[in-house]
């Protein structure tokens, strides 16, 4: 088993990694956070019918009461309506200050649910079992959570750290091929950003990462969880370094919410969106165009990815109202090398539309 830690004080909590870990998850919840009162099991009805008997039956064995809620699947869901439903589902069910959410599910469920265990009686226990590669390795660690707006994406929530996050790559075995390559992206993500050598190995041989091959997905996993728990250790609210893993997300996010949150899932935003921040590094001297251009072959070379088709003067109008956007300035994260990044305001919007028409000319190929 791989423990990392996520180091912030009081709030330090470990991120367990290993194969099987969701057959001894109860042993592990029972040592990690005592005997709840409760245990709110919150998960999609997919991922209920395709790991829920074994999560219950850990539970069981460990002698930990339990519920079990469901919330529906799809990024139209993660809003305040689904959280509203699950808090008063919650009251009614009895549970109080020592019960313990468990969000077991990918990071719409993860961000959802741990909202919901933040507000509920101004804050509840909550850990994270996360079952897609994305939540795996971004969403789960980090205790962002929150619910979009019609507006903008993730623009309600609040920090509310886990108490441990559990994960169990074996999970990933039912998780379609499109969402594997859609979580893979961030994999890449944190490569760029802080560890040259997770790129450089995804960059020489990534069949061997897209084929989900055991040793190659823990590697993925390990460094990816490395990468943000570190980040997170040393900014836990994004007041400076914990920005720079949002690189990708500034158009990413714009592009998502472009396509109505239907026509491209998370993850393969922020892999156009990682094109668009190397291109548009590129075009204004901050990020060599053979990093950029390295970049955008890896990208493309876990894809496919769906066509975008964006017009570019919705894009900027998007990423305005975008939440890391301040005083009506877009900061863009920005890499001025494999493992280095920036962070850059002031860019011409010609150069953004100018950004975005090129990803509709490659997209279209």
């Amino acid at each position: 088993m791989k423990k990392i830690a996520v180091k912030l004080g009081a709030a330090s909590y470990d991120v367990l990694i290993a194969n099987r870990l969701l057959r001894d998850a109860g042993k592990y919840l029972r040592a990690k956070c005592g005997v709840p009162s409760k245990c709110v099991v919150i998960t999609s009805p997919r991922v209920h019918k395709l790991w829920g008997v074994g999560l219950e039956r850990s539970l069981r064995a460990a002698k930990l009461p339990f519920i079990t809620l469901t919330m529906p699947d799809g990024e139209q869901n993660k809003t305040i309506a689904t959280v509203d439903a699950l808090v008063r589902q919650m009251a009614e069910a009895g549970v109080d200050r020592s019960s313990l959410v468990i969000a077991f599910g990918g990071g719409m469920v993860g961000d959802v649910a741990g909202f919901a265990a933040a507000i509920y009686m101004r804050g509840i226990r909550v850990v994270q079992i996360p079952t897609t590669l994305l939540a795996q390795v971004d969403a789960s660690i980090g205790g962002k959570t929150g619910v979009n707006l019609s507006s903008g994406k993730n623009l309600v929530g609040s920090f509310h750290q886990p108490t441990v996050v559990l994960i169990d790559p074996d999970v990933l075995s039912t998780l379609p091929a499109r969402e594997y390559r859609a979580g893979f992206f961030e994999v890449i993500k944190c490569g760029i950003i802080r560890d040259a050598k997770l790129f450089v190995a995804i960059e020489r041989n990534p069949q061997k990462f897209l084929k989900r091959d055991d040793p190659a997905v823990m590697q993925a996993i390990s460094a990816s969880v490395g990468v943000k728990a570190d980040v997170v250790s040393r900014d836990e609210r994004e007041g400076g370094l914990r920005r720079i893993l949002n690189f990708g997300h500034t158009i990413g996010h714009a592009l998502e919410a472009d396509g109505d949150y239907k026509r491209l899932l998370h993850g393969e935003a922020v892999g156009w969106g990682m094109i668009a921040a190397a291109q548009l590094g590129a075009n204004i001297g901050v990020t060599p165009q053979k990093i950029a251009d390295r970049i955008t072959d890896v990208v493309l070379r876990c894809g496919p990815l769906p066509n975008i088709g964006s017009d570019p003067a919705t894009i900027l109008r998007l990423i305005q109202s975008d939440k890391k956007t301040q005083r009506g300035v877009p900061h863009f994260v920005l890499t001025t090398g494999i493992g280095r990044t920036d962070i850059v305001s002031g860019i011409p919007a010609a150069a953004v539309r100018k950004v975005v028409a090129t990803l509709n000319k490659m997209s279209a190929r």
